[in-house]
């Protein structure tokens, strides 16, 4: 609850205690079913036990956010759907008032979020969408950054590797509709970039090292969130052997950042975040890739903005 909450909550509760209408226990604590106006003009409709929210209810936040789901003990437990005020929502399970566990976001620009979650943030196997490309990234995320095996899928090709804080590293390949791959490795190299007082800052940049071109590789597998909010997860395909058909290298530069994700879960954005003009086109690299053995293929991976996760509007106090 930020300050000015805080504030409001105490000037208003000097003048109004809020209402309740329903159902108590022998010891006059809102027991069953009840209504509830609380001082700060949030509402409450739904089951309660022993004077907390316990049950399945529906809170509605003056912001215009609303939760409908289960609580224990007056916090957010078990399955329930939160809608955000800006129009993006969330679906899935929650812990201690945290979305925990298996849940779907959908973000206010279409944007969506079909995975596992802890503490709040993407932590475990998720797939993102971007609805402004039809890209997606399918894999491995820690502390709500893409970290460890992954696919990023565009429209006619796909890279396949390990990233680590949102950027590949390692060993990868790039999976062309066409019938071919490239495979080498991110690696990391040092870059020097201008500042404004035309300071020389040295920064780590993940560098693409091409080794050679195949035919489509048989494919073991990685895990993906289950679909259906279970725990058991499913799978998605990765590299295993190859039959190669040339051996080049080659070196090419990432786009200057590799987009950064947040940290921490951010206050809800005040704007749709820019995505890139387009995915990178690989259309004309198809003749290129048919004459490798006379030329190096160099490709870069771009990958697009996630957007950033939503707090919840920390509202819902202790009723009285």
């Amino acid at each position: 609850m930020s300050d000015l909450d805080s504030e409001e909550l105490e000037e208003e509760a000097d003048n109004d205690l809020g209402e309740y209408e329903g159902e108590r226990n022998e010891a006059g604590e809102r027991h069953g079913h009840g209504k509830a106006r609380l001082p700060n003009r949030d509402t409450y409709e739904g089951q309660y036990e022993n004077g907390k929210r316990h049950g399945l209810g529906v809170y509605r936040f003056k912001n215009g956010a609303r939760y409908i789901g289960e609580y224990i003990h007056n916090k957010k437990y078990g399955h329930g759907t939160f809608m955000y005020p800006d129009g993006s929502k969330y679906e899935g399970e929650w812990m201690d008032d945290q979305k925990q566990g298996h849940g779907i976001y959908l973000y206010n620009n279409g944007d969506t979020y079909n995975g596992e979650w802890l503490n709040n943030q993407r932590h475990g196997q998720g797939i993102y969408t971007y609805a402004a490309t039809g890209s997606k990234y399918m894999g491995t995320w820690i502390n709500g950054k893409q970290d460890g095996p992954g696919e990023l899928v565009h429209l006619n090709h796909k890279y396949q590797g390990t990233f680590v804080s949102n950027s590949p590293l390692g060993p990868g390949k790039y999976v062309f509709d066409i019938g071919c791959e490239q495979h080498g490795a991110y690696v990391k190299t040092e870059q020097e970039r201008e500042e404004e007082e035309e300071e020389q800052l040295s920064v780590s940049v993940p560098k693409w090292k091409a080794e050679k071109i195949t035919g489509l590789t048989q494919m073991s597998q990685i895990q993906q969130p289950p679909a259906d909010g279970t725990n058991e997860p499913q799978s998605i395909d990765l590299e295993e052997k190859t039959e190669v058909l040339e051996t080049k290298e080659s070196t090419s530069v990432l786009p200057d950042a590799v987009p950064v994700l947040p940290d921490a879960v951010p206050i809800l954005p005040d704007a749709v975040p820019v995505l890139p003009d387009a995915v990178p086109d690989t259309g004309e690299l198809h003749s290129e890739l048919l004459d490798a053995v006379s030329q190096p293929q160099i490709l870069s991976l771009e990958t697009p903005a996630v957007v950033e996760e939503d707090s919840l509007p920390d509202t819902e106090t202790v009723e009285k």
